[in-house]
């Protein structure tokens, strides 16, 4: 096996994250997108602090890195970290999410904040 192992904890910990149906679907969305906050508050019909939550956990646990663009924060899935494996392994059973990313760009509202 190439792959290094992860502890048991560390495996806990991100699953626990992505236990949430929220967080787990921003990072499915992630697995094909760079977002901003203010898509995933759209996508979800959730409040800018409450997505803002989500996102700070999955940058804690390292999932997801920020890119500053402007004044505005892109997020994107960090593919650097050692359980990145895991997660894409989750994410590859899960059902493609880009038609969320459609809805937004028929509404005009992909990248509402450039």
């Amino acid at each position: 096996m190439s792959e290094a192992l992860i502890e048991i904890e560390n495996a806990a910990t991100i699953l626990k994250l992505l236990g949430d149906k929220t967080r787990l679907t921003m990072v499915k969305m992630l697995d094909s997108n760079d977002c901003c906050v203010c898509e995933f508050v759209e996508v979800f019909k959730a409040s800018q602090p409450a997505i803002s939550q989500h996102i700070r956990k999955l940058k804690d646990a390292g999932i997801v890195k920020e890119t500053r663009r402007g004044q505005w924060i892109i997020y994107s899935l960090n593919k650097n970290i050692d359980y990145y494996p895991l997660v894409q392994n989750l994410l590859q059973h899960l059902p493609n999410q880009d038609y969320r990313m459609k809805e937004l760009e028929d509404q005009g509202l992909r990248i509402s904040c450039e």
